[in-house]
């Protein structure tokens, strides 16, 4: 159900039910939450690449599975499966990359929003599916994507269930960058590669900052940085950064 590939210091984690269009179960759930476990706590890996196989991301949640009397009720489905997901991608002081291949409705969208960078495929799609049957919109929706695109166009999109393009995602700042079809694979992991050669604990701290600056205030965040600062100065791969400038040469990070 997940693929999961080591390319240089890249995690490439393939989200594999094509036949589903990639739509979540619990097991499928729990490994994704084991791979990013994984990646997290092995050095090697600096940075994370999440994709879909066949025609989409990730149509969000089964319903099959979220109807099944035998199967886990829609409170536990969240709690157990979405929470922790979101949870960890942003926890994981690595970069996480979300390339969107196709569409990606629901809790798919909201799992490839809450990732630090988002690219995608032009013919990719962006739904928040939801209120097509009569939910609301869950792993982290209601709070990334108003911060992304403004509370009004978030609440719209939300609440008419309208398919959004990629390039149109593009243009309201809901993701980073589109990339046509034919090279969508090409530049998704040339972004990913050039990602994992940077400073990684610097980014790390970098991710760190900005999910704090979420709730902090200017002053909480003004403290927030000196602290983090203070930690970036002591890397290797800052001293090698200064190093390098001096020498007049690129820098080579070892992510330490």
């Amino acid at each position: 159900m997940i693929l999961f590939e080591k390319i240089d210091a890249i995690g490439k984690t393939t989200l594999n039910r094509p036949e589903k269009y990639n739509s979540f179960v619990r097991e499928m759930a729990l490994a994704l939450q084991n791979i990013l476990n994984d990646c997290a706590n092995d050095d090697s890996i600096r940075c994370i690449l999440i994709t879909g196989s066949g025609k989409a991301f990730c149509a969000g949640q089964d319903l099959k599975e979220a109807t099944d009397p035998e199967g886990p009720e829609i409170e536990q489905i969240v709690r157990e499966h979405y929470n922790p997901i979101i949870r960890k991608i942003r926890e994981i002081e690595k970069p996480v990359i979300a390339a969107v291949n196709g569409i990606a409705a629901g809790a798919g969208a909201n799992v490839a929003l809450a990732c630090d960078i988002v690219v995608a495929g032009k013919s990719a799609n962006f739904i928040q599916a939801f209120s097509k049957i009569g939910l609301i919109p869950d792993s982290g929706g209601t709070y990334f994507l108003p911060r992304l695109i403004g509370l009004p166009k978030a609440t719209a999109l939300m609440m008419t269930g309208e398919s959004i393009s990629a390039e149109k995602a593009e243009k309201m700042g809901m993701i980073y960058a589109v990339y046509e079809d034919a090279e969508f694979e090409s530049k998704s992991l040339q972004l990913a590669k050039s990602i994992s050669e940077m400073p990684t604990k610097g980014l790390g701290y970098t991710k760190r900052l900005l999910t704090h600056s979420l709730n902090n205030s200017l002053d909480e965040q003004l403290d927030l940085e000196a602290e983090t600062q203070a930690l970036s100065a002591k890397s290797e791969d800052h001293k090698e950064g200064v190093q390098a400038f001096l020498e007049k040469r690129p820098p080579v990070f070892t992510g330490k």
